[in-house]
């Protein structure tokens, strides 16, 4: 006999870090609202965000209690965007900036001082702007939220460290490599999560200097399950891989943002892949095993998963529209390899344009919509 458990299914989101790529998270949230009455609360009372995702899980979670208004806002902002409201894109700035960087290479000068190839300063201002905090308590309060998860990678400690505002309930964690610390979520949290190594300087919150969150998220899910969520819909932007790869005879030596680009691939995705794999076959072994004996170990579950991902590849998208850069990034990005085919890859996580945002705000919207009745079927079927 099946035991029933009586709790509502509560649905998790997980958004993935991926810099300029994460505006595809919203045409996806975009398509999702439109399911909805209007007015409706949000479907999702645990959120949880990585990199730019955590920009994107925060000004839902502040909007929890009206979901279309979060995603009309998110959109707003990601739908005019500007390189220089995300890092300073003036001659003065970057030439001033990549001087301080190489400085500190070469310079003992320097140590200690934080440095990055960019400075990312601009955009403390646009989340001020933009992104209502309070919102956040009164989410909790309403009841619409249960739990906001944003994830940073602490430099000294080497540890995944999930930031979490929720209800009273939720319990601190610890694991291997990875913890959970109740927190009042403020703009620290989300430009420390969003850091990208090199490119953006590592951010001090409380005792600790924190970069991307997506370094050494050996377990990308385990947040979400933590604070509360029993089913999750992850939204991704890397098309899905194919498992066979064309091997190609190489005539030069790869520029380094093609390097560069493969970096942050394998920081921004695989990870992913490998705790959706984990999850897949958990969920299998413990089916079988008797329901019974899966009820007498409550930390024993299947959670449902599912995944949206891109159905076009970025890299192309970024190659379009490379040109929109201001002229000073664009000189930049040049000598670095990134304006060519070999470093679209990197391009595409920096490329802060609206032009860009949009087109990919419009395939993350087809997308979902292409998925409409099984997003439908997976987000409301098992709302009660």
């Amino acid at each position: 006999m099946a035991v029933q458990d009586p709790r509502p299914s509560r649905l998790g989101l997980v958004l993935t870090g991926g810099g300029a790529r994460a505006a595809y998270q919203v045409g996806v949230l975009r398509a999702i609202a439109e399911m909805l009455p209007p007015h409706a609360r949000s479907p999702f009372p645990v959120v949880c965000g990585t990199s730019a995702g955590a920009i994107n899980a925060a000004g839902l979670a502040m909007a929890a209690t009206h979901f279309s208004t979060g995603i009309k806002r998110l959109e707003g902002v990601w739908g005019h965007l500007h390189t220089s409201q995300i890092y300073r894109s003036d001659l003065v700035g970057v030439l001033h900036n990549a001087l301080r960087y190489f400085g500190s290479i070469v310079s003992s000068r320097m140590a200690g001082r934080p440095v990055s190839l960019l400075d990312n300063t601009p955009l403390r201002q646009l989340l001020a702007c933009h992104l209502p905090f309070r919102g956040i308590r009164r989410s909790i309060h309403a009841g619409a939220l249960h739990a906001l998860g944003i994830t940073a990678w602490g430099y000294a400690s080497g540890q995944s460290v999930t930031f979490y505002q929720a209800n009273p309930s939720i319990i601190p964690w610890k694991r291997a490599q990875r913890i959970g610390v109740p927190s009042r979520i403020g703009i620290q949290h989300l430009v420390a999560s969003a850091s990208i190594p090199f490119i953006f300087p590592a951010i001090r919150v409380n005792r600790e200097y924190f970069g991307d969150g997506s370094i050494r998220q050996i377990a990308p899910l385990s947040p979400a399950l933590h604070l509360g969520a029993d089913r999750v819909l992850v939204i991704g932007v890397n098309e899905k891989k194919e498992m066979d790869c064309e091997r190609v005879k190489v005539t030069g030596y790869p520029p380094m943002a093609q390097i560069a680009g493969h970096m942050m691939n394998s920081i921004f995705v695989d990870n992913l892949d490998f705790d959706l794999e984990r999850l897949r076959r958990i969920n299998q072994t413990l089916s079988l095993i008797p329901e019974s004996q899966v009820a007498d170990t409550p930390r024993l579950r299947v959670v449902e998963s599912m995944v949206i991902t891109p159905s076009e590849k970025i890299e192309d998208f970024a190659r379009e529209y490379a040109n929109s850069l201001p002229r000073p990034i664009r000189y930049f990005f040049h000598a670095a390899g990134a304006m060519g085919p070999k470093g679209s890859a990197m391009l595409s996580y920096v490329l802060f344009e609206a032009p860009f945002c949009q087109a990919l705000i419009d395939l993350g919207y087809r997308d979902t919509l292409r998925r409409q009745d099984e997003v439908y079927a997976f987000i409301f079927e098992r709302q009660e």
